[in-house]
Order: C-alpha cells, then sequence, then structure tokens
C-alpha cells in the first residue's frame, strides 16, 4: 500500500500488485525495538486460499487462528526478526465498510477482538494479550481519492470501540464509528468528539475520538514517520478509561518525491 517500487512502476503503466508485497513487522518496547518491512517480487511470493508466503515468512489460516512465522532482517540496522505470532478470533467479521463516495476503497474490520500471543527468539521477546485484525482493500491508490485519515481502535469491557475518519480529495468526507463485541456483533454508533492532539516531530497532524468531558492524552508516539504516525493514547470512552492505538496517515505527504526518495531506507527490496 505504501511502496515507492509499486508507486514508480505504477507511473510507467499498469503494474502487478503481487510484484511489491512485504510483511510488515514493528515491535516496540524498552527491551527491543524492531523495524522489518522488505518488498519481495513476484517469485519470491506463493499463495492458496489459507496460506501466504512473503520471501521466508509464512502465514496460515486453518479456521480457527491465524499463524504468523516471522523470519526478517531489521532496517536500518541489519539484524535477525524471527518469532511467532498466533491471533485467535473470538469472532469473524464479514461486512466491509466503503471509505469513498465512489465506492473504490473499502475497510473490513475482520476479527475487531482477538487474543494474541507472541513469541520471538530473535529478539527475545514473548507476550500475550488483546489484538485486532482489520483489512484496506480498493481499485485506485490511496493518495488519488483522500487527503488523509485518523483511525484509533480501543478494546473496552464490552469489546471494542474503532473510529475512522477520512478526509477526501473530493466529495463527502467519511466518519465511521463502531461497537463490536466478542461475538462478533457490530453496532454503527455516534462518532464521539473530536479531540486535537499535539503534532509528531515531523508535523503530522493527529486527532482522536473520544469522550468530550476527558481529555486525551498522547503515552507515547511508536512510529513518527514523514507521511505516518503510530501513536499509544490514553482516552475515555463512553465513561471508560482506555488504552488506544491510534494511526494518523498523511497522504499529501506520502505522494511528496522527497518522502517517496526516503521510503527505501525502511523498506528495502529484495
Amino acid at each position: 500500500m505504501f511502496s515507492p517500487y509499486y508507486a514508480w512502476a505504477r507511473r510507467r503503466g499498469p503494474a502487478d500488485p503481487d510484484n511489491h508485497c512485504a510483511l510488515n513487522v514493528a515491535l516496540y518496547g524498552a527491551r527491543a525495538r524492531r523495524w522489518s518491512m522488505t518488498e519481495r517480487g513476484r517469485r519470491a511470493i506463493a499463495r492458496d486460499e489459507s496460506r501466504l508466503a512473503i520471501g521466508p515468512s509464512r502465514l496460515a489460516w486453518n479456521g480457527r487462528e491465524l499463524a504468523i512465522d516471522i523470519n526478517e532482517v531489521t532496517v536500518p540496522w541489519p539484524l535477525p526478526l524471527r518469532g511467532k505470532v498466533r491471533v485467535v478470533p473470538t469472532a469473524l467479521n464479514e461486512i466491509a465498510f466503503t471509505l469513498d463516495a465512489e465506492g473504490r476503497h473499502r475497510w473490513q474490520p475482520i476479527a475487531p477482538c482477538c487474543r494474541v500471543s507472541v513469541d520471538f527468539d530473535h529478539p527475545d521477546l514473548h507476550w500475550r494479550g488483546d489484538g485486532y485484525f482489520d483489512l484496506n482493500h480498493g481499485d485506485a491508490p490511496l493518495e488519488r481519492d483522500f487527503q488523509s485519515w485518523q483511525w484509533s481502535r480501543a478494546a473496552t469491557r464490552t469489546g471494542t470501540v474503532i473510529s475512522y475518519d477520512t478526509v477526501a480529495r473530493a466529495g463527502t468526507d467519511t466518519s465511521l464509528a463502531l461497537h463490536v463485541d466478542p461475538t462478533g456483533r457490530l453496532e454503527q454508533i455516534a462518532p464521539l468528539t473530536e479531540a486535537p492532539l499535539r503534532k509528531t516531530l515531523w508535523r503530522v497532524g493527529r486527532s482522536a475520538r473520544a469522550d468530550a468531558d476527558a481529555p486525551v492524552r498522547v503515552v507515547n508516539t511508536l512510529e513518527d514517520a514523514p507521511f505516518y504516525a503510530r501513536s499509544h493514547l490514553a482516552a475515555r470512552l463512553h465513561g471508560e478509561d482506555v488504552a488506544m492505538m491510534h494511526e494518523s496517515l498523511s497522504l499529501d505527504r506520502f505522494q511528496m518525491p522527497i518522502v517517496q526518495a526516503m521510503l527505501p531506507f525502511r523498506m528495502p527490496r529484495r
């Protein structure tokens, strides 16, 4: 989705997306902070209805859980990144939401409530907790139809609350708010109050949805890039204090030539 090589190929004419695949792995924490996003061509890709291989890494779905076997090398320092992630949904959601007026872009929170286990050998890291799995797909480049978006997800006592706000280049902006319980029952709810947040070091704008009577606090900016930020927030949703995962995306920034030239340093191609 954010491949500079795919963007360059598209400028020359129709491009094969299967020739531009990557598994992005990001670990955050005091003991281990690692990043890997190596793009690989079609010859390194193998898939069927239940398995996907991208180079030496594998994803497999057995009808109950998603198993991710990771065998990558980090950037900018080349360190091994090897481990296993297991994603076990409590239920699956088959509803996809259209993000634009023309119907070219869709978003599907496939497994809004999950249990996740993480076991890495390199680095030595183990974790168990709450998780989430979604999918964006579409028929046009994101930067063609959107200026930016803000997304957040928080686990609550009754399930998951997700907010998704997009700013369109033309037509209508989208503001989605969902509550999903552990059985997969999905309910569209009224968007919460928009709270502005401080900009990142790269001056990417951020805002989050939360209760109007409580401030939203940036606990940690996990990823600070020229066009993208991933943040850990503390907020209150429907009267409950929650930890919130949040992302901000500036597609105006993404399509700038200088940003495209910087991306290969975080996303090498093999």
